[in-house]
């Protein structure tokens, strides 16, 4: 099958590591992020969702209107707006970017986070809505009729849009979430399944319980599995490890003098079960399988993407394809100097994990397959 590849679409150049240098949507930087995306191999680029950060809405406008190959993966939280507004948004953004759009649906995992925006529910009735968000959104995308909607959650009547999106029938619907709630709707509804970095092991328990949960959502197949990661790469080992030991010196620093990481700011113990499992791996040991690495995980207080994967591009395309073996086809990654970091996973990693994925496809093809195009022309 073929391989898929998710980098970052960040609205200015702060990380874990390092304050951001300008305002918080600075629009060369976004545009710049996202060309050395486009130019060295990427597939799409995550337009990522914070209560104070910029509408990623808009920002991902911007880049589809100015390069022409770059997918766009738009985050976005059922709470801050309405199914209706939002099927029309997306369904314009597809238009704008010609059919390269992709929605993540964030449920939302810390009740402090969704507070700021006004969202009171407990964590399992957001899964619940984001379920009925994503059965709505999927409706009007796809429906050219009026129709009438009285749910949990949301009730209208006599709706229909004007506008569609260009992917036929519609665009795919991205998700995540490591709880059984999380799965359980996910499991129904998403076309893609997201997952944060974890060992092998734990890794397939994941992919089996999504599977299961699809099951018995009576789907006939399963979502694809995207899993996220933070390669720490070099020319050497030694170089990588050291690069892994000042990234995780500088997260701390920053965290000990209480500047925020990026766009995350901490509260308590984190209350999404994702955190708590990169947690809980970060306690049990630093280093697994072939270059996983626990302490960036640890240092961020298990926030969001953070475990990583470390060595020269050899040894780290190597690790992504002991994930891609086990059935994950779209491989995440994010560094921590954004855009450089960028750059060189596109150089030194992307080429080697494609050719090796080429020649397993090769390997699998049916002898012969290659010639029945031209039998009996």
């Amino acid at each position: 099958m073929p391989v898929q590849f998710l980098g970052i679409a960040a609205t200015n150049d702060g990380s874990e590591t390092t304050p951001r240098s300008g305002p918080a949507f600075d629009k060369e930087y976004t545009l710049r992020l996202a060309a050395a995306h486009e130019e060295h191999g990427w597939d799409r680029v995550l337009f990522a969702y914070g209560s104070g950060s910029p509408d990623p809405a808009p920002a991902a406008a911007y880049i589809a209107s100015r390069l022409d190959r770059l997918g766009i993966l738009l985050a976005h939280r059922p709470n801050v707006s309405f199914p209706t507004f939002a099927a029309k948004t997306f369904a314009t953004l597809d238009r704008i970017s010609e059919g390269r759009l992709t929605v993540h649906f964030i449920t939302g995992g810390n009740d402090h986070e969704q507070r700021r925006e006004g969202d009171t529910l407990t964590k399992d009735q957001r899964y619940a809505r984001t379920r009925e968000y994503i059965e709505i959104v999927k409706k009007i995308w796809t429906t050219r009729k009026p129709f009438d909607h009285e749910g949990e959650h949301y009730r209208f009547h006599d709706f229909v849009s004007d506008v569609f999106p260009v992917q036929q029938p519609r665009p795919d619907v991205s998700f995540g979430g490591s709880s059984p709630a999380a799965y359980a709707a996910g499991g129904a509804e998403a076309d893609i399944y997201c997952l944060w970095g974890e060992p092998l092991a734990r890794t397939a328990q994941q992919i089996e319980a999504v599977k299961t949960a699809a099951k018995v959502a009576g789907r006939l197949h399963p979502p694809r599995i995207q899993v996220a990661f933070r390669p720490i790469i070099a020319p050497t080992e030694q170089a990588a490890w050291e690069k892994a030991h000042r990234t995780v010196g500088a997260i701390k620093e920053r965290r000990a003098k209480g500047k925020p990481l990026g766009r995350r700011r901490y509260t308590a113990e984190p209350e999404n079960a994702g955190s708590q499992r990169l947690l809980a791996i970060a306690e049990a040991g630093e280093r697994y399988d072939r270059a996983l690495w626990t302490p960036t995980a640890a240092a961020t207080g298990g926030a969001g993407n953070s475990n990583a994967l470390v060595g020269t591009p050899e040894t780290v395309a190597q690790a992504l394809l002991d994930y891609y073996d086990l059935g994950v086809d779209i491989l995440s990654a994010r560094g921590y100097d954004l855009l450089q970091d960028a750059v060189d996973f596109g150089r030194y990693v992307i080429p080697l994990v494609r050719e090796k994925v080429a020649e397993r496809d090769a390997a699998r093809t049916p002898r012969g397959t290659h010639n029945l195009a031209v039998v009996g022309g």
